[in-house]
């Protein structure tokens, strides 16, 4: 007990001491003794914030080592998740699943913002609600009601594409932050916003976004006009919102925080919670299932009088019990869209550190005079690929796209040849002949967790499957994370 105390105190002085190295406003620069925030001489600005705030809807989850990977035998032989320990950073990720009410809400400003004269930017966003169709089912009224009808305001929202959600989580983004900003008193609310005149984090950064402006920050170079915009360097507004790399969804899905001791896991979970069973052993609920899920052929929800998880398609949002991170229904009820592109072998290329698949590096698009082209005609900052003249004489990245790096590419390929093919077919079709032999490509995206109409196998986090970014189904739905900046741990 003794060690483990000193262990903490030890923490708790590197974090104040490392605090002192850096007093913010009024103090003074460690290397240099000029004052901080002091238009006198110059006006450095130095933020007072030291912490990230959690984001509306999320949950922070503290990072760490686990295993990722198969929990129990492959039955479907697809060899595609051999375990492997890695590092996930500290992160956000939401609580639930966006439920229908929160896409209604985005719908809604995409068509007051751009229905008028981009009506095509908000019948892209709709989610396909033609998913419920069977052609030996009569599943029509959810068709006409899953997504509109008030009684389904809590459901989570499906037919929704990988590329949708995306697009989701960066509207998301923009609300978040104009809120933000709205409550530092920065800008004013302004509900007249439309088509390319929106507010939009990134070109509000960048200087193509004025807004209602209500008391602008002070500008303490004595050089300015003596008043600007926010910046990042302010520490008010929060990262994007995003879709979860898989390694982070099946960490937070597992929440071993709950049976790890000094170190030491305890049991290496199957499903989000302890034991090989979907009842919960509590008392008062002895027996009462803990997820959403398909427990037999026919059997969606159990018996009148009598049901087993009690929803025969999705249920609300935060239904059942959540997981040792909080979160809810990481098991069942609609599996989740991961940022993730598909490989068999992923599993065995990671990274051990944040592991993912799916980089395109890229850089806003600037003119001739190294100035940011003017933003698009929906608002938004335009980007490319980054050129081969910068990459060039790089160590860590040799070429823009890296979604096929290590599987898919050229160089993987059992030739000895691989140089002397074109650049332009370096692609996975080389390798994945999409609907020939295969139905993986640069478009294939993961999903994680078991869904209602899933059995008890999908409910654990280490499977994975694959779909077309660009197609939906009825028991696909999303949710968002965020990174985490600073310290991995709150408050220090």
């Amino acid at each position: 007990m003794r060690i483990i105390n000193l262990a903490i105190l030890t923490i708790l002085v590197v974090a104040l001491s490392s605090c002192s190295l850096f007093k913010g406003k009024g103090g003074d620069s460690r290397t240099t003794g000029w004052e901080y925030n002091n238009p006198e001489n110059g006006g450095f600005e130095v933020s007072e914030v030291r912490d990230q705030p959690t984001g509306p809807g999320l949950i922070f989850i503290e990072g760490g080592t686990f295993v990722m990977g198969a929990t129990e035998d492959d039955i479907n032989y697809e060899w595609n998740n051999f375990p492997r320990r890695l590092t996930v950073s500290s992160f956000y990720i939401d609580e639930t699943e966006v439920s229908n009410l929160d896409y209604l809400e985005y719908l809604y400003w995409l068509k007051r913002v751009f229905g008028t004269d981009y009506p095509q930017v908000v019948n892209k966003a709709f989610p396909d609600t033609l998913v419920w169709r069977d052609r030996l089912a009569y599943n029509e009224p959810l068709v006409e009601t899953y997504l509109r009808h008030p009684a389904f305001h809590t459901y989570p929202v499906v037919g929704v594409s990988w590329v949708q959600a995306n697009d989701y989580c960066l509207w998301r983004t923009d609300r978040v932050n104009e809120m933000l900003l709205i409550e530092a008193g920065i800008l004013d609310y302004d509900p007249d916003q439309k088509n390319e005149n929106n507010y939009n984090t990134e070109t509000y950064l960048a200087g193509q976004y004025e807004g209602l402006v209500n008391k602008p920050l002070q500008n303490l170079n004595p050089n300015s006009t003596g008043q600007r915009r926010a910046g990042i360097m302010d520490g008010i507004l929060l990262p994007r919102y995003r879709l979860p790399s898989e390694a982070e969804w099946e960490y937070a899905a597992l929440g071993l925080v709950g049976n790890t001791l000094y170190e030491r896991i305890i049991e290496r979970r199957r499903y989000p919670w302890n034991g090989n069973y979907t009842r919960t052993d509590e008392r008062k609920y002895y027996g009462s299932f803990v997820s959403n899920f398909k427990r037999g052929r026919g059997d969606y929800m159990g018996v009148a009088g009598n049901l087993n998880d009690g929803a025969d398609i999705p249920a609300p949002i935060g239904s059942y019990w959540p997981n040792d991170f909080g979160i809810y229904n990481m098991a069942g009820n609609v599996s989740e869209w991961c940022e993730d592109v598909y490989r068999p072998l992923s599993l065995e290329d990671f990274a051990d550190f944040n592991s993912f698949r799916g980089n395109v590096f890229q850089n806003p698009i600037r003119d001739q005079n190294g100035f940011l082209v003017e933003k698009d005609s929906i608002g938004r900052i335009r980007y490319e690929d980054v050129s081969p003249d910068e990459i060039a004489g790089r160590q860590n990245f040799t070429i823009a796209d890296n979604r096929n790096y290590a599987d898919g590419d050229a160089q993987s390929l059992v030739s000895t040849d691989w140089k002397n093919i074109p650049e332009t077919s370096k692609t996975t079709d080389m390798m994945y002949q999409y609907g020939v032999t295969s139905l993986i490509s640069d478009h294939s995206r993961v999903y994680k967790g078991g869904s209602w109409r899933d059995p008890a196998y999908y409910l654990s986090p280490s499977v994975r499957r694959y779909l077309a970014e660009n197609m939906a189904t009825n028991y696909i739905g999303f949710r968002c994370a965020m990174t985490r900046v600073g310290s991995p741990m709150p408050g220090q």
